[in-house]
């Protein structure tokens, strides 16, 4: 999944009205449309607040008074010509005076767009667990050896009797590091998904 890692900004100027693009990474549709808010309560005081996001193959967008298809499909436009997934480019107006037109709203909320994007910095994620795992103290270095061989993510180590090893991992190589350690109880905890940054996007 191609997407962007934090939160950024741009900012024009089109005859005197100007665009504040915001983009930020979400993980659901009710993330985004509480970010919207969010936005918006910050921009109380802006003439328009367009929107376009596109989280897991679910896309949305919205003109916010602007004429219809003049901002949000714009906006939304340039994140799927990206090929971007979970991610909100929110483009804040605060109207100068001077009509733009159609053609030049759809331009402005464009480079707008393209701008927040530009200076986002594009990661790919894939699905991953995290997970804990018991292990001996005889047995630390052989796996720390295979964490690191296989690209595996150790978040915390407990000592204890056994030793305690919360790792993050693609299912994939957890079952490689599972298959070339011994693990001291037949056990694996906190089990959960989470997705993980695999390598950045030039």
């Amino acid at each position: 999944m191609k997407t962007i890692s934090n939160e950024s900004f741009a900012e024009i100027i089109e005859k005197k009205s100007k665009f504040l693009a915001t983009a930020v990474y979400v993980n659901s549709k009710e993330e985004a449309e509480e970010k919207i808010k969010e936005i918006k309560k910050k921009y109380f005081d802006a003439n328009h607040n367009c929107y376009g996001y596109v989280v897991e193959n679910f896309e949305k967008c919205s003109d916010d008074g602007e004429p219809s298809k003049t901002a949000g499909a714009p906006i939304l436009d340039i994140i799927k010509k990206k090929d971007l997934q979970n991610v909100l480019v929110v483009v804040t107006r605060y109207f100068g005076g001077t009509l733009l037109g159609t053609g030049g709203l759809v331009r402005a909320y464009s480079k707008s767009a393209q701008d927040a994007l530009n200076n986002a910095d594009i990661v790919n994620k894939v699905k991953g667990t995290r997970y804990a795992i018991y292990v001996n103290y005889e047995e630390q270095k052989n796996v720390l050896y295979w964490c690191k061989k296989l690209n595996i993510k150790v978040i915390n180590t407990k000592y204890d009797k056994y030793i305690e090893l919360q790792l993050e991992s693609t299912e994939e190589n957890k079952d490689r590091l599972l298959n070339n350690i011994k693990i001291e109880q037949n056990c694996i905890i906190n089990d959960n998904n989470v997705y993980i940054i695999q390598e950045n996007e030039q």
